[in-house]
C-alpha cells in the first residue's frame, strides 16, 4: 500500500509557479529590473515567483571546467548560474542584498511568494571553501578534486562540516531575505537525510516553507519535499500536441506515475523551463506548436492534478530563444520581447493566462480533486477527464490535434454551464455526451 505524502501547506494545491530567469526576464538582467515587473506577475495571477540561481557564479575561464552545454552555446560566458563560487553572495551581475530584500518585500506586498534555487550537487572549481575546507568536495584516491558529469567539483555530503555549511545557507536566505521556499537542483542526487534535516531547520523559521525537488524519486515526497518534477510528462505532452504520440500514451504514463507516487504526492506540470528553452537551439515551443496548441497544452496542465508551472514570457507568447548563458554581456538579444504584450496575440495570451490562473484559484475541484479519465471514441487525439472534490465536479475535454473532431464520451450527464471554452460545443446524443471540437479546442464545464 502506498504511503501518504508529507502534509504540505494548504495553499499549495491552488498555487501557480512562475519561473523568473533574471538573465532573460529583462534586458538589464537584474533583480531591480525584475522587481519593476512584479505588478505584472501579480496581475497575471501567479502565486510563487521562482528565481533561478543568483548566487555568485564561478568566473573561471578555463573551458575544460565548463559543461558541454555551456560550450555548445558558443556564447563564451564563463559564468554558469549553476556553477557556484560563493553560496552566500549575490552575484554582482544581478545586484546586491538590498535589491533582493526590496524584491521580496514588494512581492509579499503584492501577495506573491518568492522561491530561490539551491544548487548543492556541485560547485565551481574556484569555490571559496575548496582550499580551506578540502573535505567539502569529493576527492579521487590521489587527493585531487573529483569532477562530475558537468565538469564541476562534486559536493561531499559525507563531510559533517559541509552539511552544516549548506544548512546555514538554506536558513540564511530565509532569515536575511524572508524567502518562502526553494527549488532544489538535481535534488535526487543529494542524500534524503540532508534534505530532511534542512526541512526541519527551515520549518522552525517558516512553517509553510515550500520545497520543490528537481527530481522524480517518490520517497523524497514522504518527508522532505512538497513537489517533484516530472520531466517525462512535459516531453510526452509536447509530443502528443505535435502528433508524434497519442493522448492514450499520455494517459498511460499518467497512470503509471500515479501508481508510484505517495498518496497526495504532487508533481510539477510544465511545458517549458530554462533547460528546455536553452536546449531548443532552433525554435521555441511557442513557434514549433503555434499559439493555439500551446494554450491547449497549458490548459491540460492547469486542470490536471499537480502544480502548474509557467516559464518566462509565456503570458505574452514570447518566441525569443533564451539561453541560461545569455545576458546583457553575452548573447545580448536573448531576453523576453516584451513588445509582444502590445500585439493582439500577446494581449490575447495574457487574457487567456489570467483565465487559467483564475480557474485554478476559484474551482475547488482543481485543488486536490480526484482525476478520472473518461472513455470515448477518439482515444488517439482527445483527452477527457473529470476532477471531483466533495460536491464539485468539473469536466475537461481537450483536442490535441490540428483537425476538427467529434468525441462521444461515456458520460450520461450534460455539462451544467461552461467555465472555460474555446472551439467546443457539447450535446447529448443517444444517452451519451458528444463534444464537437475545432483544432486544439477545449471545454471546461461543471457537472451535476
Amino acid at each position: 500500500m502506498l504511503q501518504p505524502a508529507r502534509t504540505a501547506p494548504e495553499f499549495l494545491d491552488r498555487t501557480v509557479i512562475y519561473q523568473l530567469f533574471l538573465r532573460s526576464f529583462t534586458p538589464q538582467g537584474t533583480i531591480k529590473a525584475a522587481a519593476g515587473l512584479l505588478d505584472h506577475l501579480a496581475e497575471l495571477g501567479v502565486d510563487i515567483v521562482y528565481l533561478c540561481p543568483m548566487a555568485q557564479s564561478d568566473d573561471d575561464e578555463r573551458q575544460s571546467y565548463w559543461s558541454k552545454r555551456q560550450l555548445a552555446s558558443q556564447l563564451g560566458n564563463p559564468k554558469n548560474p549553476y556553477r557556484i563560487k560563493d553560496f552566500f553572495r549575490i552575484d554582482e551581475e544581478y545586484g546586491n542584498d538590498e535589491d533582493l530584500l526590496a524584491f521580496v518585500r514588494k512581492a509579499h506586498n503584492l501577495g506573491l511568494k518568492v522561491m530561490l534555487d539551491l544548487v548543492y550537487l556541485h560547485c565551481g572549481p574556484q569555490a571559496v571553501f575548496i582550499e580551506d575546507q578540502p573535505d567539502f568536495v569529493k576527492r579521487n584516491p590521489d587527493g585531487s578534486v573529483l569532477y562530475g558529469p558537468w565538469n564541476f567539483p562534486l559536493i561531499n555530503f559525507e563531510s559533517t562540516g559541509l552539511r552544516e555549511y549548506l544548512w546555514r545557507n538554506m536558513t540564511y536566505f530565509v532569515e536575511r531575505f524572508d524567502v518562502d521556499g526553494y527549488r532544489c537542483d538535481v535534488g535526487d542526487g543529494v542524500p534524503l537525510d540532508f534534505w530532511e534535516e534542512g526541512r526541519r531547520r527551515l520549518e522552525a523559521l517558516k512553517p509553510e516553507i515550500v520545497l520543490l525537488n528537481e527530481g522524480t524519486r517518490p520517497d523524497y515526497l514522504l518527508t522532505a519535499f512538497d513537489i517533484n518534477y516530472d520531466f517525462k510528462w512535459s516531453a510526452l505532452l509536447l509530443k502528443c500536441f505535435k502528433g508524434e504520440s497519442t493522448a492514450a500514451d499520455l494517459i498511460a504514463y499518467w497512470r503509471e506515475q500515479n501508481e508510484k507516487l505517495p498518496v497526495g504526492g504532487r508533481c510539477l506540470k510544465a511545458i517549458d523551463n530554462h533547460d528546455i528553452a536553452n536546449d531548443s537551439y532552433d525554435d521555441r515551443i511557442e513557434t514549433v506548436l503555434g499559439g493555439k496548441a500551446v494554450e491547449a497544452a497549458l490548459l491540460v496542465n492547469f486542470t490536471l492534478d499537480g502544480i502548474p508551472f509557467l516559464y518566462n514570457g509565456y503570458e505574452v507568447a514570447d518566441t525569443v530563444r533564451h539561453s541560461i548563458y545569455g545576458n546583457r554581456f553575452y548573447g545580448k538579444n536573448m531576453f523576453i520581447d516584451w513588445t509582444g504584450a502590445l500585439t493582439n496575440r500577446g494581449k490575447s495570451r495574457l487574457t487567456f493566462m489570467q483565465s487559467l490562473t483564475r480557474l485554478r484559484h476559484t474551482q475547488m475541484a482543481l485543488a486536490g480533486g480526484a482525476v478520472a479519465w473518461l472513455d470515448h471514441d477518439q482515444p488517439e487525439k482527445v483527452l477527457a477527464f473529470t476532477r471531483t472534490r466533495d460536491d464539485e465536479k468539473l469536466l475537461v475535454v481537450v483536442n490535441c490535434a490540428d483537425q476538427p473532431l467529434r468525441a462521444r464520451i461515456d458520460l450520461d450527464s450534460i455539462p451544467d454551464g461552461c467555465v472555460l471554452v474555446r472551439g467546443a460545443a457539447a450535446e447529448e446524443t443517444c444517452g451519451r455526451l458528444a463534444v464537437s471540437l475545432l483544432p486544439y479546442g477545449f471545454l471546461v464545464a461543471r457537472l451535476d
